[in-house]
């Protein structure tokens, strides 16, 4: 029985779907001004694995991830680059698509921009005003927390925490936890906007940052959706403010599941320019790691536990993504009789599912792996698997990869020079050239792999 850790309820709460077979989910997206850096890919990475495991689940999926393309960061340093919004935006767009595939992070359906979607905002702030949510100052429109009996239910805030902390406006998109205060829906222009403006019905403006979600959100999933997820960080404010906005303009609940993930560490502390431990993917792979290493890394630990990231945390992912590598070639040199495999096959898959089923606990889905690995590992040696069985093997690593999304086909394609070198070496070997056989193993070796003679004949390993 699949359950997640509600945010909402704070407790597991067995998985139910709106609309029978599918399920409807937002994510938060990045704000494009800038690489996003890995800690922003540990949330996306949680994404994706909650997205592929309801696949592999058999729900049909449809996701919706942000680009918040307008907001105070991205106006400040699209003027600071002499750009416009447009084209400064634009950039990190890119960028943030080309890390995804990088990543092998599974597209969604839809990756709408704010500045898209300007029409649809200001249809939520008119029904506000209408219901009496808002209030006007100097053109800017804000939202009246103090109206909706139910604020501060996500973040499980005082009701008189708010009482005391419920004054004032609050001008920016992004504030402290402890500022309980009225948000902006709709922000009037000023001379810092320069040109980033609308001209609308509410005035010449802009919107505020929680108001793009809800207008996204409900455009693409409806009023009421299953699944909203992001970092621990944007459940006070955003979050928060999305629930209030939207189940005040259309009187009804907003999302049943809301799930959150913990922030990632470096070294246990804070990620910090200041500190210099501040790390994009791209830094990472300039320094060497491989995709698929930090890909591991990110989605090894269980999403709402902190991942304390360092390198040879990094290291040992690289390590853990080439044992399986490795054990995918292995199983293909099986040719042994005798060892009966799918109690072992079911014993896992079930292992895997309940796991995964348990609130997405890759850690013990991922130990299932590796259990089964030593064990087919050792009827290889002792020659007791069958072709056939090792089909079995290659299946089931081919559903459970699905899921992790480790084992495509560039993680476990050979290099084919690498393959011709082998062969050569092999030539070698038999017209008992030694030295040219030697030479070409060095060759392999700089190309970061070694050879390994077994009964079956030479097999490649990447070192």
């Amino acid at each position: 029985m699949l359950r997640f850790y509600n945010t909402l309820t704070r407790q597991r709460d067995v998985f139910q779907a709106l609309e029978d077979g599918h399920v409807r989910m937002y994510t938060c997206g990045p704000t494009v001004y800038n690489h996003p850096h890995i800690g922003n890919y540990r949330a996306y990475m949680f994404e994706d694995l909650l997205r592929r495991y309801l696949k592999y689940r058999r729900y049909q999926v449809t996701q919706i991830m942000n680009l918040t393309d307008v907001d105070d960061k991205t106006i400040r340093d699209a003027q600071k680059a002499g750009l416009s919004l447009h084209d400064f935006t634009a950039i990190y767009s890119q960028a943030f698509f080309e890390d995804l595939q990088t990543l092998n992070i599974e597209a969604a359906e839809h990756y709408p921009a704010a500045t898209d979607h300007i029409p649809e905002m200001i249809a939520i702030i008119q029904r506000l005003q209408e219901r009496g949510y808002t209030y006007t100052v100097d053109g800017s429109i804000y939202y009246r927390i103090d109206r909706f009996p139910d604020y501060g239910k996500l973040a499980h805030l005082e009701a008189e925490t708010l009482q005391n902390g419920a004054s004032g406006r609050m001008d920016r998109d992004e504030y402290d936890k402890d500022d309980m205060r009225d948000f902006a829906l709709w922000k009037a222009w000023t001379p810092e906007d320069g040109e980033v403006y609308w001209e609308t019905a509410l005035g010449k403006g802009r919107p505020g940052w929680h108001i793009e979600c809800s207008a996204m959100a409900m455009k693409y999933l409806g009023t009421h959706f299953d699944i909203h997820t992001g970092g621990e960080d944007n459940i006070f404010p955003h979050h928060e403010n999305e629930i209030a906005q939207s189940e005040a303009a259309t009187g009804e609940p907003f999302v049943n599941y809301w799930l959150h993930c913990r922030h990632l560490l470096v070294d246990n502390q804070k990620m910090s320019k200041s500190l210099g431990n501040f790390y994009t993917l791209r830094d990472l792979l300039a320094q060497g790691f491989k995709p698929q290493g930090v890909r591991y890394a990110l989605l090894s630990i269980h999403y709402r536990q902190p991942l304390n990231f360092t390198f040879d945390g990094l290291h040992a992912a690289e390590q853990a993504v080439q044992r399986l590598v490795d054990f995918m070639q292995h199983v293909s040199t099986a040719h042994g009789a005798g060892f009966d495999v799918h109690p072992l096959l079911a014993t896992t898959q079930q292992r895997f599912e309940d796991a995964l089923d348990d609130d997405l606990n890759i850690s013990a889905a991922l130990g299932a792996i590796f259990e089964m690995v030593r064990e087919v590992n050792r009827a290889i040696a002792q020659q007791q698997l069958s072709v056939e069985q090792a089909e079995l093997v290659h299946a089931l690593m081919r559903r459970f990869d699905t899921v992790l999304g480790l084992l495509t086909e560039a993680a476990v394609s050979l290099d084919r020079e690498a393959e011709a070198l082998m062969a050569e070496r092999q030539q070698a070997r038999q017209a008992r050239d030694f030295a040219r056989a030697d030479t070409l193993r060095t060759a392999l070796r700089a190309r970061g792999y070694v050879v390994e003679d077994t009964p079956q004949g030479p097999r490649l390993k990447r070192v």
